[in-house]
Formats: C-alpha cells, sequence, structure tokens
C-alpha cells in the first residue's frame, strides 16, 4: 500500500508525486493548506478517520514530524502513513471500514529522531449537543461547567480530556499545553455550528497538565488564554490553567446538608467568623502557604470552641495578586491554588461540615481584572464586558465591568454560583460590590456613565440577573442562603421576588457599621450628642433581613483594628471593645466578626501576615476571646436574642432617650411570652446605678456582664437576682434598679415568679394594707417621670 518513497532528501513535490494516485486523489489540498497553517475551525472534516467507500482514509498532522503510522491497539498491527506535506500532514488508506476500526494511537518520530505516541484526537463525538447551545444562547443553561472547560473523562475506550471554550470571534482556537510542546497546529478545534464554542478530545491531555486555549484572528494575531472555565490553576506568578478531576473525593457530609436549611434559615442564630484563609495557619517549612487541609484541622476546633455557626471565606476563587485578597478574579471555576487543590478545598468544606459549620462563600460578579491572559478582550473582542469604557469600566479599581445583558456572560455567572454550591457544597453566597452593579454611575462623574433604556440610574441587566440567580438557587438549592454586601438604600433587597424585590436572604448592615464606629469613636465625655447615631439602626432595622457586620473592610488600609478605633487609655480601649461586642450581639440582626478581632488584635490586618494566636497568652486580650466565646453561645441558647429577630416584636425599647446619661435599656424576646431578656447599656465614661422599666414582674438575673473580671473588667457585676417592684419606671408597672460599670453591658434573663413567690407577695401585700406601692406614690413617681422626659426632649 505504501509507496516507498526515495532518500530522506526528496522535496515535499517529490513526496507528494511519490504517494499512491488513489491516495492523492483523495487529498483536499485547499483544507491540508488551512490545517498546516493552523486556521481551520473545522479540522475534523479532514483529520481522523473517514469513511472512503469499503476503506477508511486516516489522515493526521504533527508539525514537523517525519514518519509517522498508525498502531492498532490489543493487536498492535501498524501501518505506516504517507506524507502528503513535508509540514508534517500524513494520510494513509486502511483497508476496513471506519467503524470497524479498532482504537489506535499514531507512532511518530520527529526529525530529530525523537519519537513518540499520540492518541487520535478527531474521532470522537461532541459532547456538546444542540439542546445545550440553545440552553447556553439563552443564558439559562446552569451546568454550563460541565460542558465548557477541560474535563478528564473516557470516550468510547479512549482515556483523555474534553475541551471546550466559548471564543465566536475567532478564525481558530487551539488547546495546548504540556501534552503538545504548546503548539497551537497540533489541535486545533472545532467550532461546533454557529455557536462560538469550539470542543476537541485530546487523549494525551491527562489529569496535572497544564494547558491554555491558543485564539488566532482574522487578521493574524494569535495569543494565549487561560481557560475561563478551568477547574485548577497554576500558582501566580505563573497563569496556566490545570487539568484536574473533581468527581471523584467522597464527601461526608449528608447529614449537614440534609439539615442545613433548618440550620441556617428564617429565625435561627447565624453568627459568622470572616477570614482570610492565608491568615489562619503559617505554611510549612519553605511554604508560603498552609494547606487548606492544614487550615481546616487549624480552624475547626477554634470555630466551635468559640461558638460561631458559620465560616465566610474571602474569595477563594483563583485571583493573580495577593493585594487584592480574591476580590480581583480571574479563575472563577478554580479554588485558588495557594492553599492546594481542589480536592484538598473540598475536604476543607467537608471536614466543617462534619463538625457542624457552615461555609459562606464571598463571590464577586460585580467586575473582573483586565490581566491579558483572562477574560478581558477574551476573543479579540469585549465578549465579557462592554467594549464603551462608560459601560464596561470601574474607574476606581481599574476593572472591568461584565455585559450582564449578554446571555452567555449572564450564564457563566449564575452557573458558576452554583458551581460552588453543587460542586463544593457551600452554605451561602455572599455577593460582593451588589451597590456597584445595581446603579451605572456608581463611582462616575457626570459623562462616565451611560443611562438606561428610560433615563434613569439604575442597571436593568444587572438587576435581572441578581433576580435570575436567587430565583434558580432557591429552586435548585433550597436553604442556601444568598447575602448581599449593598451599601445604599435600595429597595426590597431581600424582599420576596414575587413582591418586587432582588431576592436575597441577608442584607449587610452597613447602615449599622458605619453609624456605631462613627459614634463609638468619640471619647464618652462627648458621645451624648451623638447619640442618635447610636439609636438609628432601629428606625429601619425590619425594613430588610439584616445582618450585623464587623468586616475586614474596617480593619484595613489604615482603619485600625477595632480596638484601635476604640478611645481612651488601654484599660478604656478593651472596656469599650466589650461594651461593642455586647452592643452587637444583642442588637436584633445575624452577626459577622472578622477573625483577630475577636482577640483584641492592635494591629489592623493585611494579607502578609497571620491572626497573632499568641495574644491568647494575655490576659486582656483572652478576655475579650472569652467574652466573644461567651457572647456567641448566649446567642445560640438563648432564643430570645434569634427567635422573633425579623419581627419588630423581638425587640422594644424601655429607655432610649436619656441622650445625657449616654445609655440604653431594651429588651429582647423570644416567641413565648416568659423568654425575654432585660439589656443595659453604659456607653459612658462613669459608674450608674440606674432604675429602668420592666414589663412584668419577676425576677431578673444577670447571666452576662461585659465588666466581669473574666473578661477583663473591674468586677462590677450584679451578682444577687433582681426582684422587680411594683413601681411605675419608664411607662411600665414595674421597675429594677441595676448598677452599671463604666462602658458595659448587663443581660439579665427574666425569671417569672413560682406560685409559692406570688403567693408571699400577695400576703406581704395584705400585711402592709396595699399592693406594695400606693396610688398615690406611683402617680407621683409617673409624674417626675415624665417631667424628666419632656426636660430631656427639650435639652435634645
Amino acid at each position: 500500500m505504501r509507496v516507498k518513497l526515495a532518500e530522506n532528501e526528496l522535496t515535499g513535490k517529490e513526496r507528494t508525486q511519490a504517494m499512491t494516485k488513489k491516495l492523492y486523489n483523495l487529498m483536499n489540498w485547499p483544507k491540508i493548506e488551512e490545517i498546516i497553517y493552523s486556521e481551520s475551525d473545522n479540522p475534523h472534516e479532514l483529520l481522523g478517520p473517514h469513511k472512503t467507500g469499503s476503506q477508511t482514509l486516516v489522515q493526521a498532522y504533527f508539525p514537523g514530524a517525519e514518519k509517522a503510522a498508525i498502531v492498532f491497539e490489543g493487536s498492535g498491527e501498524t501501518i505506516e502513513m504517507e506524507m502528503a506535506d513535508e509540514d508534517g500532514f500524513f494520510a494513509v488508506l486502511v483497508p476496513k471500514k471506519e467503524k470497524e476500526l479498532p482504537v489506535y494511537q499514531y507512532a511518530v518520530t520527529d526529525r530529530d529522531g525523537s519519537e513518540h505516541v499520540r492518541g487520535e484526537a478527531y474521532r470522537a463525538r461532541p459532547q456538546i449537543d444542540q439542546g445545550d447551545l440553545e440552553r447556553f444562547r439563552n443564558g439559562i443553561h446552569y451546568t454550563i461547567y460541565e460542558k465548557l472547560g477541560a474535563h478528564p473523562m473516557e470516550l468510547d475506550g479512549v482515556k483523555g480530556t474534553y475541551f471546550a471554550v466559548w471564543a465566536p470571534a475567532v478564525m481558530r482556537a487551539s488547546v495546548v499545553g504540556d501534552f503538545n510542546n504548546w503548539d497551537g497546529r497540533m489541535h486545533q478545534m472545532r467550532r461546533l455550528w454557529d455557536s462560538g464554542i469550539f470542543e476537541l478530545f485530546v487523549p494525551d491531555a491527562k489529569v496535572g497538565d497544564n494547558y491554555k486555549f491558543e485564539l488566532k484572528l482574522k487578521g493574524g494575531l494569535t495569543y494565549l488564554k487561560s481557560d475561563p472555565y478551568g477547574n485548577a490553576a497554576q500558582l501566580r506568578p505563573e497563569t496556566a490553567s490545570v487539568i484536574t478531576q473533581l468527581n471523584e473525593f467522597v464527601w461526608e457530609d449528608e447529614a449537614f446538608i440534609k439539615a442545613r436549611r433548618e440550620f441556617q434559615t428564617g429565625s435561627v442564630p447565624v453568627s459568622v467568623y470572616e477570614l482570610y484563609l492565608g491568615s489562619i495557619a503559617e505554611g510549612r517549612e519553605g511554604e508560603a502557604y498552609a494547606n487548606y487541609r492544614e487550615i481546616a484541622d487549624r480552624l475547626i476546633p477554634y470555630v466551635r470552641e468559640m461558638g460561631y455557626t458559620h465560616v465566610e471565606l474571602m474569595p477563594v476563587m483563583e485571583h493573580p495578586l495577593d493585594g487584592s485578597w480574591g476580590y480581583q478574579v480571574i479563575g472563577y471555576y478554580a479554588p485558588t491554588a495557594r492553599y492546594g487543590s481542589p480536592e484538598d478545598f473540598m475536604y476543607f468544606v467537608n471536614e466543617l461540615h462534619k463538625a457542624g459549620i457552615g461555609v459562606i462563600l464571598d463571590w464577586v460578579p460585580a467586575h473582573f481584572p483586565r490581566d491579558v491572559y483572562g477574560l478581558s478582550n477574551f476573543d479579540g473582542t469585549c465578549l465579557y464586558e462592554h467594549f464603551d469604557p462608560r459601560q464596561g469600566s470601574h474607574p476606581h479599581w481599574g476593572t472591568l465591568i461584565y455585559n450582564y445583558g449578554r446571555p452567555e456572560v449572564s450564564n457563566y455567572l449564575i452557573a458558576n454560583a452554583l458551581f460552588w454550591v453543587e460542586k463544593y457544597h457551600a452554605d451561602g453566597i455572599r455577593m460582593d460590590a451588589v451597590a456597584s452593579m445595581l446603579y451605572l454611575d456608581y463611582g462616575k462623574k457626570d459623562g462616565e456613565w451611560v443611562a438606561n433604556m428610560y433615563g434613569g440610574k439604575e442597571n436593568l441587566e444587572a438587576i435581572e440577573l441578581i433576580k435570575h440567580l436567587n430565583s434558580v438557587m432557591k429552586k435548585r438549592n433550597p436553604g442556601v442562603l444568598t447575602i448581599a454586601e449593598e451599601s445604599t438604600a435600595f429597595p426590597k433587597i431581600t424582599g420576596a421576588l414575587e413582591e418586587e424585590g432582588l431576592g436575597f436572604d441577608l442584607k449587610w448592615n452597613m447602615g449599622f457599621m458605619n453609624d456605631y464606629l462613627n459614634y463609638i469613636r468619640f471619647d464618652p465625655y462627648f458621645r451624648a450628642h451623638h447619640h442618635g447615631e447610636l439609636t438609628f439602626s432601629m428606625v429601619y432595622a425590619y425594613s430588610e433581613k439584616f445582618m450585623l457586620v464587623f468586616s475586614h473592610d474596617e480593619v484595613v488600609h489604615g482603619k485600625a483594628s477595632l480596638l484601635g478605633k476604640m478611645p481612651g487609655e488601654r484599660e478604656q480601649k478593651f472596656a469599650n471593645l466589650r461594651l461593642t461586642y455586647a452592643y452587637m450581639m444583642t442588637h436584633p440582626g445575624k452577626k459577622l466578626l472578622f477573625m483577630g478581632q475577636e482577640l483584641g488584635e492592635f494591629d489592623e490586618w493585611n494579607e502578609n501576615r497571620c491572626v497573632e494566636w499568641e495574644l491568647l497568652e494575655a490576659p486582656e486580650h483572652k478576655g475579650i476571646a472569652a467574652l466573644v466565646r461567651n457572647l456567641n453561645h448566649l446567642y445560640r441558647t438563648m432564643p430570645e436574642l434569634y427567635a422573633m429577630d425579623d419581627s419588630p416584636e423581638g425587640f422594644e425599647w424601655i429607655n432610649h432617650i436619656s441622650w445625657e446619661e449616654c445609655f440604653l435599656t431594651y429588651l429582647r424576646k423570644g416567641s413565648k411570652e416568659n423568654e425575654m431578656l432585660l439589656i443595659a447599656a453604659n456607653f459612658s465614661g462613669v459608674e450608674k446605678e440606674i432604675t429602668t422599666g420592666v414589663p412584668l414582674p419577676g425576677k431578673y438575673k444577670e447571666i452576662l456582664n461585659s465588666d466581669d473580671v473574666k473578661y477583663g473588667g473591674t468586677g462590677l457585676v450584679n451578682g444577687r437576682v433582681k426582684r422587680s417592684k411594683e413601681k411605675e419606671w419608664d411607662d411600665r408597672p414595674h421597675s429594677v434598679t441595676l448598677k452599671l460599670a463604666p462602658l458595659s453591658v448587663s443581660i439579665l434573663k427574666y425569671i417569672p415568679l413560682t406560685p409559692k413567690e406570688r403567693d408571699g407577695e400577695a400576703a406581704a401585700a395584705q400585711r402592709t394594707g396595699g399592693k406594695g406601692t400606693s396610688q398615690g406614690s406611683k402617680k407621683t413617681e409617673s409624674k417626675k417621670r415624665t417631667a424628666a422626659k419632656g426636660t430631656a426632649k427639650k435639652s435634645r
């Protein structure tokens, strides 16, 4: 069959003339030229096996090869191929029908004498069908990440990796990597119909190989891009994607997932420990970072001891710049290689779930960096971003804005949020920078933005994406939280979708955080004039479902740590911080605290250091940690602090108008009549003895005081149970008197009187001829209190 060629000195023309005439006539020379010049978007039309009567024409292209032969698997039968072009194009007629061809490989010899075995990349059928393409075009292919990207698999008995990439404007797409010497001529991909998706199954590509897509434009410009759907990536500063397998990890968190809805949605306690993975543990010798597995082993006992329900991770998605902390994502489908492999991260989540701890991931759909190997100008056009910089770029951040109105881009993002929940078992997605998505003029001056179709500044396409995501998330993954970091008064962030809301489960309460930190910074002597900033949060507390946050944003870039923000000398700083945490934990709303702040770190955080765990050896810092731990456990065990969190009936001011005295008293209530806590907070710098009204007669037992010695305080506590007196105060029929240390919070549990105690009180009243306090006395006290309130209002 094979015509024996002359010596190696034959020219390409002579080689062609030497081919068998029949084979020569079967060659499509214009298409061969397309392949050789790497300009083909349908190489399958030529390469691989094709039926030719009762025989099969097999063509292959190995740039720079001298010889090539087909080797059949099993039998070992070898058929040498003819060289059709000296650049390395080979062909042969095999006397078998195409369907009868067994699996085969190519034995290739290069001009330098080196030998290689290559798999047949042009025999496999597409793994993407018209249904996939239709859903992708419409932005509703919620598992598109299983089609695009790189996926190790076995097709027709051959193991390899299936690649697919969306790049509609390119002339040619190739996958290049460790498996083909990064030669874009080797594995040119097939364009699927008119979809703009290119695909190829490469038998030579295996798990662990690095790869990119080489894209060629019509003008000839050729460049490399990492995989937008890549499931793993090289450690920076390297930029290649890495083939990985996501389906082999054995999860052991079924019980947690099953109970997740009851654990974290509705009227339940949610206390979140926000963290940066690189700051939890030091890497081993010679390693910049600890592994996900090591971090889990270090983190879990601590989080459980401290009583947190969840951890929230600053973005774990692959990112090029350490200083962005992950908020400029370039590998949306890949856990960062800084801490290990995708399977290592699965272990991390699995172990936290086994310990009963939920995992929330920060997620950034608001913008992406301009790095040339990423999404920017991906196929030579603004594929993922807008062409107009007024729509497509953030001037403050120097990043690009997604074109949310393009269905394939919207699909990329929505599927990505689902990916982290469905592949990595995340329990919540906290969406970063939502305000920048909602408003077209966010961070921009006049002339730097384009109004919507109605002339407004709302980004209608981003709003639709958010609603779409929250809708599909709730349908596919009931009980998974979606949380908005949103800093404006945009309405109905947590409103129901059917009521024109955006559908988030929770919204970060940035107003509470800003107002409170502005208030607490003042010396206690001046706080009276800022009392409204302390109480204003309750005016809007039920307009959304809020999470109170002291996050990483408040303790970086010169803002100082929470302890560093506190005024006064060292002792006062610690007292103010204890006061802050106790007030936060008794205020309606879910809770979040950034790592290190529970230790009272003086140093503000940066990504280059670990949490200062050694502070736990210092009594004052150990006291802060003990307070946070006990507050968390109190929060989780007292329904008064969470059962009515979203209802006005769960909170009641007793006295919030004594601005000149800088103290507050209020109630937190559970769903049952006797579930009630009395909280008294002293924001002044002096000791006080206050009388406060209470709605029910009974006993009030102090269950936590931030000034307790064990927390580093002075020990001015209310050790004895307080029994209410039938003495009207604060417009309540009963009252108790408390001692309050400077800068402290006292939490008292209501205990109803027993029948025996009630009988005793009744008997005592009969002996005194009344009910404990004469009506005249009560009226007098009431008048005094009313007068005092009037004076306070006038002064204010």
